[in-house]
């Protein structure tokens, strides 16, 4: 039930991304309580919001919608799913999954499978130092993992981390993975190791009918039909249906924090006429990325925590929307049938290459063409971050064609979209980061979620649910904020499923 003393409070809400929305859907939902959202972009959604160009739809790096937490899915089920006394799918797609790598020129299945394929592409003798390698680890392990190399090694041997997890890793975060703590793997390699490869392997030569066997990636995942940004722009139009304000263009240039411990009120910027204002809220509920947050306290903020936060360090991201009027690999497709393909060619600096036909053919103005996604992973303000949009353009468009993925002559649009912030890193002053969390969860009515909200890699349905769990935490005056940051801490991987055969 709610506590009635929160129906006249004001929840103010930073940032219209998934983790915001959920948090305020959940308190219209559940309470009298009508949120107050401020977002500095003009569109909702962060960076699972899809942008529209010249009729084609393209996302910030598509989001397969899969979850594990019943109480996402059916959020996600709510808002875009068949309604009362329909059939079918609504405008929640059923999409057929397929993930491959790029490499040598060849493709791998994803994550890597001991099969007859992975063994041809590689050639004898990379098999050979392969097992090799990872024989030699066994029996010698590194007894003290120190960094992300040290991770990997430990668990695929050296040649095989250096085949298939050391230059893609680098690409991503633009450092050596001797420099990102090994946290960082357990974060993302959830148990994985080459014995289950190979106990996969036996289980699929070997299993028998009614046998459990060990987990396997899905087969499909949702997706909504116009894009990711359908399900927040509507999850958005609920909420100002049902009394929730959302402003865009807008940006918190700073909280006071008042002397009770707890932050008061908030100077509003409006991005477009550049005046500001003022709320008192009673709580907040933030997704501003920490760094960001600690510069706009004002109050005695210790100065371990202001050197931790401006310590922390965040990639960023760059997605070449190509159209295209056919695929040309190996010249025997029209189109490839995967959803995404993680490059990880030594001499390409392109990181995944999506194809947004085999996400919802309605993301296509003309279905005859193919429209891809180059994501290209880079620190703002650097070389490849500053060429011009045709630049980039010219350059992923060369890059694909040296792939013999596409013939240059066949493209017929572009756009480049320039994203900040896109990944908060586990590396810089990281490793402090107990300092940050420590004050600011002393602030009783600051509550932190989604990605950037706590610089933690979240996946979506993760951000969701943190949302979640803050609104039901204000509804129910729940002051501890160690239920926010237990999500996502499982020790499972994010897309496997448990079959029965």
């Amino acid at each position: 039930m709610e506590n009635e003393a929160m129906k006249s409070k004001t929840v103010l809400i930073i940032g219209a991304g998934p983790a915001g929305l959920a948090a305020a859907y959940q308190l219209l939902k559940a309470s009298d309580i009508k949120p107050i959202i401020i977002e500095q972009e003009s569109q909702v959604g962060g960076i699972s919001k899809t942008i529209e160009h010249n009729g084609y739809r393209i996302d910030i790096g598509p989001h397969r919608f899969f979850s594990k937490v019943d109480r996402v899915n059916d959020f996600w089920q709510e808002i875009l799913g068949p309604k009362d006394g329909e059939s079918g799918e609504g405008d929640f797609l059923s999409v057929n999954r397929l993930t491959r790598i790029f490499f040598l020129k060849k493709f791998f299945n994803y994550p890597i499978k001991l099969n007859y394929q992975t063994l041809s592409n590689l050639g004898p003798w990379r098999v050979i130092k392969i097992g090799l390698s990872y024989i030699r680890i066994r029996l010698f392990p590194i007894r003290s993992e120190k960094s992300l190399a040290d991770f990997y090694i430990n668990r695929f041997g050296k040649e095989l981390y250096e085949t298939f997890f050391m230059d893609y890793t680098e690409k991503v975060w633009g450092v050596p993975c001797e420099k990102i703590p090994p946290s960082w793997g357990g974060q993302r390699v959830k148990g994985l190791s080459i014995t289950e490869v190979i106990k996969h392997a036996i289980f699929d030569i070997f299993k028998k009918k009614g046998k459990k066997v060990e987990t396997s990636l899905i087969e499909k995942f949702h997706y909504p039909r116009y894009g990711a940004g359908q399900m927040y722009q509507e999850t958005a139009n609920l909420i100002e249906k049902r009394g929730g304000i959302i402003k865009l263009n807008q940006r918190v240039a700073s909280f006071d924090i008042n002397a009770d411990g707890k932050l008061g009120s908030a100077t509003i910027q409006d991005l477009k006429s550049g005046t500001s204002y003022e709320i008192m809220a009673d709580h907040i509920i933030s997704t501003m990325p920490v760094k960001e947050l600690i510069a706009s306290l004002r109050g005695p903020v210790p100065a371990a925590v202001k050197e931790v936060a401006a310590g922390l360090v965040y990639r960023d991201y760059i997605m070449v929307g190509l159209l295209f009027k056919k695929m040309v690999f190996n010249k025997d497709y029209q189109i490839l049938p995967d959803n995404w393909i993680y490059i990880q060619e030594r001499d390409a600096t392109i990181g995944r290459l999506d194809i947004f036909n085999n996400f919802s053919p309605d993301m296509l103005k003309d279905k005859d063409n193919v429209w891809l996604g180059g994501e290209y992973f880079c620190f703002e303000g650097d070389e490849f971050w500053n060429r011009s949009d045709e630049a980039i353009k010219d350059f992923a468009a060369r890059e694909l064609e040296r792939m013999k993925m596409v013939d240059r002559a066949d493209l017929i649009d572009y756009v480049v979209l320039r994203v900040k912030k896109t990944y908060p890193a586990y590396f810089g002053s990281y490793d402090r980061f107990g300092e940050i969390r420590s004050y600011l969860d002393k602030l009783e009515n600051l509550y932190l979620v989604g990605r950037n909200g706590m610089h933690k890699y979240n996946n979506m349905d993760h951000s969701i649910l943190s949302g979640f769990v803050a609104a039901d935490n204000i509804i129910a005056g729940v002051r501890t904020k160690d239920n926010l940051w237990d999500i996502n801490t499982e020790e499972e991987y994010h897309e496997t499923k448990k079959e029965n055969k």
